[in-house]
């Protein structure tokens, strides 16, 4: 072999190790990437209008004994301090109003001292009392932001309806709100077996996370022996912001009175004026009012609106309101524990006038129910009673058009049926493998 081809030879193996060695490291570099490190910045926290990371934060409720003093005198603030917090902010909160189990949040210094700069108390779940002193002293109320959802519910009753709803998993509350509706409809303590019921009503929500409760029932339907009533809410002067529930023709379901003045356990005693009592010889002693037995602390609303014309302490009768309604009616409600309305009061229908009590002549908790027609005490329960204020002509035909797509949905609502708990389900797979359920 010449030299020449020898040379050329040479040449071509140098190039192959070369390539070799090219490939060789490429795939060593694809081997090894580089390593790159995320730094994850913290989310961002805002609570009551404040960025809470800029904050040490700390929570706690108001114990039995606790003042506004001595929580911040715990945290190092000194007691000229918090009379000058006290004095600068008492015309927006009255820091003596802190309630034992109330909810109340520091934010402190975000260093090692960890200083309160602002106090935030919550009343409520959704209404809260700032009083910051980091820069300026000053004070103020607010209200957490609420979300309004809304929910559907069914059922048929097998002994009552709260049962039926806890099944469900769903607020006793919404009972006592149709109760309230079919006041004058449907009497919920002669519910049948297999009465059936529909709901579209909205629950609320505090960011967007926290319960707060029923709102308010937008449409029902309720099935009576037989016969179906739906309600439907309905605003009827947006100027004073008036709500009230109609039927799918437009007839108002509720009467100018509500049947009762409290969410009562039993009526346990009449009107009856020709009551005899053992305690005083079997003698005749006539009972003019109705008494709604209830628990201590129940809540006593106006069953009309009127103006408290008597607000006091008197004799047998205890604690009482008294209501003239207009130059027909005016009603009474004894025994309260504690009277919340005063003399000159103009009060709604179903406004907390007072709550359930045993002062004056009574044995046991309840208010006594006293009506009044032309001066007369009477029974109101043998009254013809008038009915609420009817929807206006001029809305009548605004108001079909809005509980149009309400109805729709009310009637596309299944009944959710009980299941009995001794109830076997066989599921079974078709052909199809379809799931197939055998009584």
């Amino acid at each position: 072999m010449d030299r020449t081809r020898i040379a050329r030879l040479g040449q071509k193996c140098l190039i192959l190790v070369c390539l070799f060695l090219t490939i060789n490291s490429c795939k060593k570099e694809e081997r090894e990437p580089v390593e790159t490190v995320s730094v994850l910045e913290p989310a961002e926290l805002y609570e009551f209008g404040f960025k809470l990371n800029d904050y040490i934060v700390k929570r706690d409720t108001i114990r039995k004994g606790d003042s506004f003093g001595e929580i911040l005198q715990r945290h190092e603030i000194d007691y000229s301090k918090i009379f000058q917090i006290a004095q600068q902010t008492k015309d927006t909160f009255d820091i003596r109003r802190l309630q034992v189990g109330k909810p109340y949040t520091l934010l402190c210094s975000n260093d090692s001292l960890q200083q309160p700069k602002c106090f935030i108390y919550q009343p409520t779940k959704a209404d809260y009392v700032v009083i910051n002193f980091q820069d300026s002293i000053h004070a103020y109320s607010s209200t957490k932001p609420i979300k309004y959802i809304e929910k559907e519910v069914s059922g048929v009753i097998e002994s009552n309806i709260s049962e039926a709803l806890a099944k469900q998993g769903k607020s006793v509350l919404l009972a006592y709100k149709m109760s309230d509706i079919y006041a004058w409809t449907i009497d919920f303590f002669r519910l049948q077996k297999n009465d059936k019921f529909k709901l579209i009503y909205t629950e609320k929500y505090i960011d967007d996370s926290i319960y707060a409760g029923i709102d308010n029932i937008k449409a029902a339907y309720f099935e009576h022996n037989g016969e179906p009533f739906y309600a439907f809410e309905f605003e009827t002067d947006t100027i004073k912001g008036l709500k009230d529930y109609f039927s799918e023709d437009a007839k108002n379901l509720r009467r100018a009175f509500l049947k009762a003045p409290v969410e009562y356990k039993r009526i346990s005693s009449r009107y009856n004026l020709n009551r005899r009592i053992a305690l005083y010889g079997n003698r005749v002693r006539p009972h003019k009012g109705t008494d709604f037995a209830a628990n201590v602390g129940t809540p006593i609303r106006a069953t009309a609106n009127g103006t408290v014309v008597e607000s006091a302490k008197r004799g047998g009768n205890g604690n009482y309101v008294k209501i003239k309604h207009n130059s027909t009616y005016s009603t009474q409600y004894l025994h309260m524990s504690k009277r919340k309305a005063k003399v000159g009061d103009f009060v709604k229908q179903g406004d907390v006038i007072g709550y359930v009590g045993m002062t004056g002549n009574t044995s046991g908790p309840h208010v006594c129910y006293r009506f009044w027609k032309n001066g007369k005490q009477v029974d109101p329960f043998k009254q013809k009673l008038p009915e609420a204020e009817p929807i206006s002509d001029s809305l009548k035909t605004e108001y079909l058009k809005f509980i149009k797509p309400l109805k729709i949905q009310l009637d596309d609502i299944d009944f959710i049926l009980p299941i009995e708990e001794n109830q076997i389900l066989d599921i079974e797979l078709d052909q199809d493998n379809e799931i197939t359920f055998n009584n």
